[in-house]
């Protein structure tokens, strides 16, 4: 390895510290998911909840964390290594005010055209659903600006503050669902509010460190901003990845639309099913491509291409560790879970049998849904929107045609085996581009990567079958137990998951396992300080 990848903190060490955050993030995320299932259950209300909340975020994604990503973290780099202050704070204020009018357009549009929206989504409390989706819009505003500091400090290597953002976005709203609930028409009410004062606060609490960092900005005219040379090159990279957001955003809308046709309680199930399936990949995937991004970004723009695919092979490495073995264990006490998690009076047994059709199918995507999150850095980091827009509209074929030809059947399942199936093609799809550049050796890779693979489930086999043996004597013990459902279902699956662990750690151990070696490593130093 370089110098240069040397002086740099190992990923690993990099993203734990940010998974740390994270993992926090996603345990309140949970946290307000189960909130939800307490007050709202699965009922038409928790769907329109469900829709109304989606909506803004599919916009956010695609005006936002989508574009950040791609095109203003690499073109700010390589502003930062020209090491012009003035040129710098220009562009920047360019992308201020070029995003913030064209979202805030987006806003007015969204709230004036919802009612012609939410009828797509067949929804039972269909005035509702309008009245959320509107009081939520402003969300996209927020959490817009949000990601663009987020991406102003990735880029210098900050994460703390944007990993904290999020934190204060739960936290306020399960406050709100429970405080505001009594003086609200209802519990889904109380929640937006929490939503829109989350979004506003995820914006606030990341500005003091961007100002701190001596980053500058004013608004200017939209005319200048649009003209700035920065901004010209980050809407040239947007331009084929809007087409691609756009793709993948309409996965999310026709699937939802077809899971709302199927029946009350489908969509919400499918939400919780997924918030299950992005606590673990929040915590782990986002944060190692959070951390990617701006060194895979520099490494190409410099030509260090040896440092740049050992960063890369090392990440697709620490992937396959963390969410092989969580599919396989998850995927023997998925109902376990969902009932430890989710179940109340509002969440009942149509609930849990709703949700965990739609677990059993998501789960065994986690793992080619996170390589996705680690693949895609690699090509905007040299600038390449192209190839993983290419990719994500092929996918959203292959969902799309699979999900209307399942969800009849299936119902909510097949809408999650789709989604399962088109990431594993997505995944394959951006292997084949990433293997066109002579520069990255992802070929010579895969062989080594598919084999540690192969180990892995070999490996969760083994640990799972155990598990299966416990589960039956276990079980009937602690359901007999009256009380808690965290003592009835938390203490069975903490038992089972810390059997399933030692035995993956001994096997790992045994066989020298790289991988294993380094996060035992990260896990003997001292941590390094947060930078804020």
């Amino acid at each position: 390895m370089s110098s240069s990848a040397k002086s740099k903190p190992s990923l690993l060490r990099s993203g734990t510290a940010l998974s740390a955050l994270t993992l926090v993030s996603r345990i309140l995320g949970l946290l307000r998911e189960m909130t939800k299932a307490a007050l709202l259950g699965t009922t038409a209300l928790s769907d329109a909840f469900s829709v109304a909340f989606m909506i803004p975020n599919l916009f956010r994604r695609l005006f936002a964390e989508g574009s950040i990503a791609v095109a203003f973290i690499p073109t700010l780099k390589e502003y930062l290594l020209e090491d012009n202050r003035e040129k710098t704070k220009e562009f920047i204020s360019c992308i201020f005010t070029f995003l913030t009018f064209f979202v805030s357009l987006a806003v007015g549009l969204g709230i004036l055209f919802s009612p012609l929206i939410i009828p797509i989504f067949s929804m039972k409390a269909f005035d509702e659903t309008v009245f959320l989706t509107r009081f939520m819009f402003p969300f996209l505003a927020f959490i817009s600006i949000a990601a663009l500091f987020q991406g102003i400090l990735n880029s210098v290597h900050v994460f703390a503050p944007s990993g904290f953002a999020p934190i204060l976005l739960n936290i306020v709203t399960i406050a709100c669902a429970y405080g505001l609930s009594p003086f609200t028409a209802n519990p889904a009410r109380a929640m937006a509010i929490g939503v829109v004062i989350g979004g506003f606060l995820e914006a606030a609490i990341q500005f003091p460190f961007v100002w701190k960092k001596g980053f500058r900005f004013f608004f200017t005219g939209i005319g200048k901003a649009i003209k700035n040379p920065g901004t010209k090159k980050v809407l040239r990279l947007i331009g084929p990845t809007i087409i691609g957001m756009a793709a993948y955003q309409l996965n999310d809308l026709v699937s939802t639309a077809l899971a709302g046709n199927a029946g009350e309680g489908v969509v919400s199930s499918l939400q919780y099913s997924l918030r299950l399936q992005e606590l673990i990949l929040g915590v782990f995937a986002v944060s190692i491509g959070t951390v990617l991004l701006p060194d895979l970004s520099e490494y190409a723009k410099t030509g260090k291409w040896l440092d740049y695919n050992q960063r890369l092979t090392q990440a697709m490495d620490i992937i396959a560790l963390i969410s092989i073995p969580i599919t396989f264990f998850f995927l023997t006490q998925g109902e376990a879970l969902i009932r430890l998690l989710f179940q109340t009076r509002s969440f009942n047994e149509e609930s849990v049998k709703l949700t965990y059709g739609a677990f059993i199918f998501h789960m065994p995507g986690l793992f080619f849904i996170a390589l996705n999150r680690i693949l895609a850095p690699a090509f905007y980091a040299q600038s390449d929107s192209r190839s993983p827009t290419l990719a994500g509209i092929l996918s959203f074929a292959v969902n799309i045609i699979l999900a209307a030809t399942l969800v009849g059947p299936m119902k909510g399942s097949g809408v999650a085996l789709a989604l399962t199936i088109a990431s594993a093609a997505n995944t394959a799809l951006l292997l084949i581009f990433l293997n066109r550049n002579p520069n990255i050796a992802i070929g010579k890779a895969l062989i080594p990567a598919a084999l540690y693979t192969l180990k892995l489930i070999i490996f969760s086999c083994i640990a799972a079958a155990p598990v299966l043996f416990l589960s039956p004597i276990l079980n009937p013990v602690f359901t007999g137990i009256t009380g808690s459902r965290f003592i009835r279902y938390g203490f069975p699956l903490a038992i089972e998951g810390l059997a399933f662990a030692v035995i993956g750690i001994v096997l790992l151990a045994i066989t020298g396992d790289r991988q294993l070696k380094a996060l035992l490593a990260v896990f003997r130093k001292k941590p390094p300080k947060l930078t804020v």
